[in-house]
């Protein structure tokens, strides 16, 4: 019989679901657009049973992937589990195997050596498969319109590295996807891996290097002709693990890289370049681009640790403030020859973080970025449904052209997850379509999905779509249109 710990992992909005489901023509309220012809897909962590350990955090869950099929102007609903390698020993055993976050020392011997993914970080679209990613493993390919689970995806081999990330990106001209693994040849290793994929799915590039330390790399921008990498001190060890801590803390003395690393076959070691500023904390990134020899890289930058569960190394407590991130406009210059930055900018004082663009337009200098707000001067009734603890009860839209600042609540006993921009046809304009969203109604412990004019998002949701059980708190998502997922009618 399975007993969950009465912990904040696994109460509140944060009880696990373990829920796979069908529902045809979700209830909703006002218009879904009829012009809207395809699927919102996005993962929680979904713990199948019980901690080994007794207790866990809440990025240690089993992959659910949640689909939204719109089409006609409805909406219609499928949830299954990603089924790594980890699923399907724990399933035919009844109970957990796999120890505590990324330790595999902390495993059942029946398991050591196994691919150690849930799957639950990002549910992307690519060449025609539903890929459910961790980062501290090979990427999981799941049929789109089916759902079920093929595997895990090395290319036939032709992949050396051991890891995938769970943020690539899709270059607008080439149409490959861009992707690293870090990690790459082993746990807490400094290696990292670079990586094309076509648009047909065959790797076409996998290139090695190293970073100036182990840490986590969750998230990258591209530009046309470079990967740009920033290195923040949540770094990790295998003593840290062999003492039984936590894989990743943040470590306050350790300056802060931005590598600048060129998206070429011949590329060696010394063509990167390291740039080198304070330390910080930063981890989403909104987008990067080249202008002249000088690369934009726009992140949300906090003063210190957002993660509470990685905490400081030195033993400093969480400080919630120090916590709030504000996005940054990190600038380098190639034309320099020292290590410097040529400016640091700060581009808002709305604390927000999940950053989302018009995903079309990754790698060029875009207008708009969508994002969750941390609004501290809202009321606030009940907290819960995000993933670090912090409040997110805002969707927030920023003008970078004019400047202009757009902000919608979601009350007082509500949060909200990740936004994510569909464009109203291939060949809209910038952010020309619609956000959706996962609403927590925390209130009611159920969940609704928001659908909103991208442009316009003060007016409020165009589309409250009902979704009779809680979903819970979600990282990364996207959308592709039904021919893309074989659900055309």
């Amino acid at each position: 019989m399975s007993h969950f710990p009465q912990t904040p992992s696994f109460t509140g909005f944060n009880t696990p679901s373990r829920i796979e489901a069908d529902i045809n023509d979700l209830q909703h309220e006002g218009t879904i657009p009829p012009e809207l012809d395809g699927a919102f897909y996005r993962v929680q962590p979904d713990p199948q049973f019980p901690p080994r350990l007794g207790d866990d955090i809440s990025f240690n869950g089993d992959g659910m992937i949640t689909r939204f099929h719109f089409h006609d102007g409805q909406c219609d609903f499928r949830q299954r589990w990603a089924q790594t390698d980890k699923w399907k020993l724990e399933n035919e055993a009844g109970k957990a195997l796999f120890g505590a976050y990324r330790n595999p020392l902390t495993d059942d011997e029946s398991v050591k050596g196994k691919i150690r993914s849930t799957a639950n970080t990002n549910a992307w679209i690519y060449a025609g498969k539903l890929w459910a990613m961790k980062e501290d493993s090979p990427a999981l390919l799941m049929d789109p319109a089916t759902m079920e689970t093929i595997g895990f995806e090395k290319f036939g081999g032709k992949m050396t590295g051991e890891t995938f990330t769970s943020h690539p990106k899709v270059d607008p001209k080439t149409g490959n996807m861009v992707a690293i693994g870090y990690a790459a040849s082993g746990l807490c290793t400094d290696d990292v891996t670079y990586y094309e994929i076509s648009p047909e799915g065959e790797l076409v590039r996998e290139k090695w290097f190293k970073v100036p330390y182990y840490c986590m790399m969750h998230d990258f921008g591209i530009t046309e002709d470079y990967l740009i990498l920033h290195i923040v001190p949540s770094i990790g060890s295998w003593e840290r693990l062999e003492k039984g801590l936590p894989h990743f803390g943040f470590d306050t003395t350790l300056p802060v890289y931005l590598g600048v690393i060129p998206r070429r076959d011949d590329l060696k070691q010394e063509d990167i370049r390291w740039f080198k500023r304070d330390n910080c904390f930063a981890s989403h990134v909104l987008n990067a681009w080249q202008e002249g020899t000088k690369i934009h890289f726009l992140t949300c930058e906090a003063k210190n640790n957002m993660f509470p569960f990685f905490p400081d190394v030195h033993g400093a407590p969480f400080n919630g403030m120090e916590a709030m991130s504000f996005l940054s406009d990190w600038t380098v210059d190639l034309a320099s020859n020292g290590e410097e930055f040529d400016a640091i900018t700060k581009l808002t004082d709305t604390a927000a973080e999940f950053p989302r663009i018009d995903d079309r337009f990754a790698g060029k200098q875009t207008r708009y970025g969508w994002f969750l707000e941390m609004d501290m001067r809202r009321p606030v009734e009940l907290k819960g449904g995000s993933a670090g603890g912090l409040l997110m009860n805002c969707l927030f839209l920023k003008d970078l052209e004019t400047g202009k600042e757009q902000h919608w609540w979601c009350g007082p006993v509500s949060s909200l997850q990740e936004p994510c921009f569909i464009p109203r046809s291939k060949d809209a304009p910038e952010g020309d379509g619609w956000i959706v969203q996962v609403c927590n109604r925390l209130e009611d412990h159920r969940s609704d999905l928001l659908l909103f004019d991208a442009l316009d998002i003060e007016k409020g949701p165009i589309a409250t779509i009902k979704v009779p059980i809680q979903l819970r708190f979600g990282l990364h998502g996207n959308f592709a249109p039904s021919e893309e997922i074989g659900l055309a009618a």
